[in-house]
Parts: C-alpha cells; structure tokens; sequence
C-alpha cells in the first residue's frame, strides 16, 4: 500500500517560514514526478511547484523567489520550503506523486497526501 504523508504545516504570521515535508512510504518501484498542491476556502486546488524525477523544478508564478522544492531521492521525501509568507498563501497544501507501485502491471499512478494545513495571518 502506497501512501503519501505530509507534515510541517501550522500557523506563521505574514513574512514567516514554514517548511513542508512529504514521504513516500510503502511498495514503492520509482517515483516520477513529486509536486505540492494548495486549496484556499472556496478556490480551487492549484500547483505550487513540481520537482521531476531528473530533477527540475518548476514554480507557480505567485511563488517564484520565496518558495523552493527539493527532493530527497533516497528518502523518497520532498520538501516545500516556504519563505516571505503572506496570508494569501493559507491554505491547505497537498503533496501529489506519480508513483509506480513495486509488481504493479499498470505503471505509474497519481497519489496524493491528507494534506496539512498552512495558516499566515496579516
């Protein structure tokens, strides 16, 4: 059983840190993409920023210079760094993963985390 589990999350006032952790755990042969996800009250889930399995990231434009991904590849764990904080960035932040189970005959499948809920007041 393949699950995605998140932690870090909690409650920083405006221009704050926070940093995100994510871990892959279970019946695991390769993981290709590894991403976090945010969904405010009443908004729709969006793309915070996306590591791929080589490597490259790539950012949402409201996030760009104060957020940063990275990934522990042997860990199977990825890491939002969250800088500079501002309270539009509350919400509740979803790891997401295109995991490929061990002795799966159907490839890749997209996971996603319970989520953890970030809180940045004014």
């Amino acid at each position: 059983q393949v699950q995605l589990v998140e932690s870090g999350g909690g409650l920083v006032q405006a221009g704050g840190s926070l940093r995100l952790s994510c871990v892959a755990s279970g019946s695991i042969f390769s993981i290709n993409r590894m991403g976090w996800y945010r969904q405010a009250p009443g908004k729709q889930r969006e793309l915070v920023a996306v590591v791929t399995s080589r490597g490259a990231a790539n950012y949402a434009d409201s996030v760009k210079g104060r957020f940063t991904m990275s990934r522990d590849f042997a860990k199977n764990t990825a890491y939002l760094q969250m800088n500079s904080l501002k309270p539009e960035d509350t919400a509740v932040y979803y790891c997401n993963a295109d995991i490929t189970p061990s002795g799966s005959a159907y490839g890749p499948r997209d996971y996603w985390g319970q989520g953890t809920q970030v809180t940045v007041s004014s």
